[in-house]
């Protein structure tokens, strides 16, 4: 439960950002290449770009309808495909999303964002050393890539190369300091079990967004795993009044709920928990929480 929803959260996360300057370079391309039909072209090109928060399935359409007019030239085309990745990325339909990220790179082989979207989507399916394949030639192409960064040292960490993730995630904060790169070392640093380093990355993370779940949820393991019982109770409870499926938290509350001796309140606390993600004892044992 836990590591899949940080695996959510970062990726969507990572792309929003990225999305915002590819609407950009749309934009700007359309003005410099009008085309036939201007008025439906405009609202395909809003449409796939997103604009206004717009959902999944109108940027597909808006994206397809680029894709298939037969009027676009290739830098547009290829961001188009880009852009309907990211779409299908949101919808989880992943398969889709790489084709989509295949085509935009054999249209234009040095699109750097597309291969760190098409490395997000593989790490999104696991398949991470396939991830940081293409995480690797984004960052070769734009070495001040600093999502690209943050989501090959999630891939590494995936792959249990923490100290690789944390040289990575570094270089991320160092380039830009996100949200999800503070998220990412806190998580990397407890992996490695340095709590206190961890918290200290855990609070950067709840300065910069107090109403982030992941964030919260993660200084709650650091707590936990300095015995600071009151201080990761509050942590969880903050998570889960935002979250309240949450099982890492449910967890987490529970344990630290049993270390004070309120046996009961932990017990229900934990047997929710496992029943909300049966795989629960795993994802916090990495964190070294039984």
């Amino acid at each position: 439960m836990l590591a899949t929803f940080i695996a959510k959260r970062s990726a969507v996360g990572l792309l929003v950002c990225a999305e915002r300057v590819v609407a950009a370079v749309l934009l700007q391309l359309m003005v410099q290449s009008p085309a036939i039909g201007q008025s439906p072209r405009l609202n395909n090109i809003q449409l796939c770009n997103g604009a206004d928060g717009i959902m999944s399935e109108p940027r597909i359409k808006g994206c397809t309808a680029l894709i298939e007019s037969g009027n676009e030239p290739p830098r547009i085309l290829a961001v188009a495909h880009n852009n309907r990745g990211n779409a299908y990325i949101r919808v989880r339909d992943l398969e889709r999303a790489i084709r989509d990220y295949d085509q935009a790179l054999k249209i234009d082989a040095g699109y750097a964002k597309a291969f760190n979207n098409r490395g997000v989507a593989y790490g999104e399916a696991a398949r991470h050393d396939l991830a940081i394949r293409d995480f690797d030639e984004a960052i070769r192409l734009d070495p001040n890539y600093a999502n690209a960064f943050a989501n090959r040292a999630k891939a590494r960490l995936n792959k249990g190369e923490s100290d690789r993730a944390l040289l990575d995630y570094d270089a991320a904060i160092r380039l830009r300091p996100t949200l999800a790169a503070w998220n990412g070392r806190c998580r990397a640093h407890l992996v490695q079990g340095n709590a206190e380093v961890a918290l200290a990355d855990c609070d950067e993370a709840v300065r910069q967004d107090p109403n982030d779940t992941m964030a919260l949820d993660m200084r709650g393991m650091a707590h936990l795993r300095l015995s600071q019982w009151d201080r990761a109770i509050r942590d969880f409870n903050s998570a889960l009044r935002i979250t309240p499926n949450l099982a890492s938290s449910l967890y987490g509350r529970g344990v630290a709920y049993r270390a004070q001796g309120l046996v009961e309140q932990g017990d229900a606390d934990i047997a929710a928990a496992r029943l909300i993600a049966p795989e629960i004892l795993a994802d916090v044992a990495q964190f070294g929480v039984k």
